[in-house]
Formats: structure tokens, C-alpha cells, sequence
């Protein structure tokens, strides 16, 4: 069962959203359970058992990017949709990873395709992990926990938001096996989950969480090629 929030303060226009979410998705034949709020506040108190969120941007006291900069704090993997009747805020939409940023009034055809790659994201991120071994114990880590791989011999450090974990494999083998898993090989030492990525020059990426890595010159064209193909495929601005 699908559960989805929507959040604005205008409340004929939360109800309204919500309508339309219900009936698309209803048409998908796709379970859910879609709830109003017409505060961030509100909001706030409930996100933890929300999949998707839809978030009205301008709203009088806590306004939707404050609101998303606190929810991200709290639910760092949630799907996050802002709609808005302005563009201004469309820059500051990606320091809080949404998915999505509709412009109000949001077209059914938009919203209809809008919900179908967000379904499919959090289908696909329930069910994509790795298995790594160490110890003779085995551990699963799904990909969308992962920030990073980085080899330091013959060991590899995983980087994600519970800290390192460090096993033993051969970095040829582990590449072979994230091929067209959103993950890249920027540099001999490094394995990037792209999704991460929040900008790049020639030199180096930079990650969300503030990781700096380095880009080896004659695999720069190949990771914008990938990282631009990531993010069309994970959201962007309709």
C-alpha cells in the first residue's frame, strides 16, 4: 500500500491535488492511502510513514522549504515533490533532493508521469541490495544507503549514512557487479553512487554529504554521460 502526503495551505488546492493523485493512481491500479495537511507543521509530525510527499512551497508561517530542510533531516530517503505556483524556488528544490518541482496549475499528463517514475523509485529502492562478506559473516546493504565505494588496496571501504564497512574484493569484480546500478567509476580508487551527486567540474565531484572525489581526466565525459542519464531517470524539473 502506497501512502502519500499532501501538504498546502490552501486547502480547496490540497484537496484538489489530492483528488487527482488518488484517481491517477486508482487508474494505475496501484493501492493507496493519500492524507491532506495544510500546515509544514502538521506535516511534520506525521512524515515517517509517508512514501511520497507532495509539498506546497509558499505557505504562511513554517513555509515548504523550511519544511523540507527539517524533513530532510528527519527522512532522508522519502520522495519529495514541491509544487509551486513560482519558479524562484527551483535551485533551492535540489539542496533538499526533491524529486520533482511542478509548477502550479500542475497539468494531470505532468502529474500522471510524475507519479509513475515515483512509483517505480520506491519499488526499485526496496528491492536493489548487495550482498558483501567479511569475517565469514554476511552483510546486505541496499544501493540506495550507499555513497561511495572506496579501494584502498585490496580492501573496500562502503560509505554510507551509518558509517564504513570495510570487506575484501576486487574492485574489476564489484564494478562488474553495480554495472547499470546508478554507480560509476570516476578514478582507479573511487565507485560513485550518482544519485549522490550534487555538482562536478573537470577536477572533482562533489556528493551531497560534502565528500570531495577526484575525476581521472580520460573518464570525465563518460561519468557526465552517466550522470546525466541518472538524473533524468531519478526526477527533474517539469
Amino acid at each position: 500500500m502506497l501512502s502519500i502526503a499532501v501538504c498546502d495551505d490552501e486547502v480547496v488546492e490540497c484537496c484538489n491535488m489530492a483528488r487527482k493523485i488518488k484517481d491517477i493512481l486508482e487508474e494505475m491500479k496501484i493501492p493507496c492511502i493519500v492524507r491532506q495537511f495544510w500546515s509544514g507543521e502538521k506535516l511534520l509530525q506525521a512524515l515517517e510513514g509517508f512514501d511520497i510527499v507532495f509539498l506546497d512551497i509558499i505557505m504562511r508561517d513554517l513555509d515548504g522549504m523550511k519544511t523540507a530542510q527539517i524533513f530532510r533531516k528527519k527522512a532522508f530517503d522519502k520522495i519529495l515533490i514541491f509544487v509551486s505556483s513560482s519558479r524562484e524556488y527551483v535551485f533551492e528544490a535540489y539542496d533538499v533532493e526533491a524529486f520533482q518541482y511542478l509548477l502550479k496549475p500542475v497539468d494531470e499528463g505532468k502529474l500522471k508521469r510524475v507519479l509513475q517514475k515515483a512509483v517505480l523509485k520506491t519499488e526499485s529502492r526496496s528491492q536493489e541490495f548487495i550482498i558483501l562478506s567479511r569475517d565469514r559473516q554476511k552483510k546486505k546493504l541496499f544501493l540506495d544507503d550507499i555513497y561511495y565505494f572506496e579501494i584502498k588496496g585490496r580492501m573496500v571501504d562502503v560509505h554510507g549514512p551509518e558509517g564504513i564497512f570495510t570487506y575484501y574484493e576486487q574492485i574489476g569484480t564489484l564494478e562488474n557487479r553495480l554495472r547499470e546500478k546508478g554507480f560509476f567509476r570516476c578514478h582507479k580508487s573511487y565507485l560513485i553512487n550518482l544519485k549522490y551527486v550534487e555538482r562536478y567540474n573537470r577536477q572533482e565531484v562533489i556528493l551531497e554529504n560534502g565528500k570531495k572525489i577526484v575525476i581521472a581526466k580520460r573518464r570525465y565525459d563518460k561519468f557526465v554521460q552517466e550522470a546525466l542519464k541518472v538524473m533524468r531517470e531519478n526526477g527533474g524539473i517539469l
